[in-house]
């Protein structure tokens, strides 16, 4: 009887923990975002007076230093923009690197950039980040908004469930935008392939 106690307290515990943890997450991303949306702005109206392609025409990127992307540090962060996912009723804003101090801020990037066209997104799985994923399906749109104020339209193509240790099938670039989060348990990775809409 006391162990039964002792474990439902425990597993209580954990789970106050995990909400306060994904709590102060979601307020720590949404405080920045504003943030980042006014800095995107400001480089949207110094850039509007250079002598810049007109938006839609293609860019070759012969310069591999080309694929690298934007960065601007927030708070002693740097980030690269914000995703937007429209079904999910989020918007956030992505982190450059990624650790686990990170993580528990906002979503970060793994690997990858826009023009590479092989970015990869990992969140945790709080419901304000990456929680609801596997909620998408084939065919929504996933935006990602660069530091340039630059938007990128994706349409989910695939999900999958895998193991922890699958690194090359989320890295591998077979897909233009790769989103991923830990199952709960984290046991696995629920995966989200999205390819770029032209």
């Amino acid at each position: 009887m006391i162990l039964g106690t002792a474990l439902i307290f425990g597993a209580l515990s954990l789970l106050l923990f995990n909400r306060h943890e994904a709590a102060e997450a979601d307020l720590a991303g949404q405080a920045v975002l504003p943030q980042l949306m006014e800095v995107i702005q400001l480089r949207d109206d110094s850039d509007a007076e250079a002598d810049l392609p007109p938006a839609g025409t293609p860019v070759e990127y012969l310069d591999p230093s080309a694929f690298e992307m934007t960065e601007v540090e927030l708070d002693g962060y740097g980030y690269i923009g914000y995703l937007s996912v429209p079904k999910l009723e989020l918007e956030l804003p992505i982190m450059a690197d990624w650790d686990y101090k990170r993580l528990k801020i906002a979503p970060c990037r793994y690997t990858g950039s826009v023009r590479g066209e092989d970015l990869v997104l990992m969140a945790h799985n709080y419901a304000r980040h990456f929680g609801g994923l596997s909620g998408l399906a084939a065919g929504d749109t996933v935006i990602f908004t660069d530091m340039d104020g630059i938007p990128t339209v994706y349409q989910v193509a695939a999900q999958d469930i895998l193991s922890p240790y699958a690194v090359e099938e989320m890295t591998s670039g077979a897909f233009d935008l790769t989103l991923f989060t830990c199952t709960y348990g984290g046991e696995s990775r629920v995966t989200v392939y999205c390819d770029r809409v032209s």
